[in-house]
């Protein structure tokens, strides 16, 4: 699909099989829109891949900025997903893209930090030790693949491992998922979780489930160098799981929905 803006030079560019846009000032890109599906990590209810939301990423060139791009990349994005889940973006407290959700129509739902791992500056002896460590009555379980467009998470353990940009790690009590994280692959990895249901915690399953899915995305994903996770500002357990994991602080951001 291609439309054009106000002014002949830009032009609007949906590409084919993705929730991504292009704007694209001749013949360079000079803005990019792009939308990947939320997954919802949490007891109730079930974990699930969509329709819970789809994380917004907007972009655009310094030189190219001020001139409309980022609200017709959005309008391009809207009318492909007028009829489907939330749109959540994150933004600095105070920057340009809190004015500009604020402007259209979005409105504020909370706050998130933001973690990073690189992995050089994991200690491999340790986090094996981590993973190694015993939880009677529990069991480590993997799944690799690619998200389907929906689904519950407990389901994905079920089937066979393919390749794929997904790692899921997952400890379980009687044949039920009791405690998970998953991350999914791009330029670098994006970590979910981990996520212990209630009747299960304080034993340290979260940090186990955690350990296990950085060692196993190393194993299956080598050329990825750093994860990320995003985490409410009111989840401090889960942050803590993090730190001591060696996660680093690198910022803290508002949620807009639309």
């Amino acid at each position: 699909m291609v439309s054009s803006m106000s002014e002949p030079m830009i032009k609007i560019v949906a590409e084919p099989g993705a929730l991504r846009w292009q704007a694209l000032a001749r013949g360079d890109v000079a803005g990019v829109l792009s939308l990947r599906p939320v997954i919802a990590l949490g007891p109730d209810p079930p974990p699930a891949v969509g329709p819970g939301g789809l994380d917004l990423s907007l972009y655009v060139e310094p030189m190219w900025r001020h001139r409309g791009i980022g609200s017709t990349l959005l309008a391009a994005a809207r009318v492909r997903t007028a009829a489907g889940p939330r749109l959540l973006a994150d933004v600095i407290a105070g920057s340009p893209g809190e004015a500009f959700c604020r402007r259209h129509g979005f409105r504020r739902a909370g706050a998130r930090h933001h973690d990073l791992l690189t992995y050089c500056d994991v200690h491999r002896a340790w986090l094996g030790e981590l993973v190694d460590a015993e939880h009677p009555g529990y069991r480590l379980t993997h799944w690799t693949g690619d998200l389907p467009a929906a689904g519950r998470l407990d389901e994905l353990v079920r089937r066979p491992s393919t390749a794929g940009n997904a790692v899921l790690t997952a400890a379980e009590a009687g044949g039920e998922l009791v405690a998970y994280a998953i991350a999914v692959v791009g330029p670098r990895a994006r970590q979910y979780g981990p996520t212990v249901l209630p009747n299960h915690r304080g034993r340290r399953l979260g940090r186990w489930v955690n350990a296990a899915l950085i060692q196993r995305l190393r194993e299956v994903h080598p050329h990825v160098a750093e994860i990320e996770t995003v985490t409410a500002d009111d989840d401090r357990h889960r942050i803590a799981v993090h730190r001591h994991l060696g996660f680093r602080p690198v910022r803290r951001t508002h949620l807009y929905e639309l």
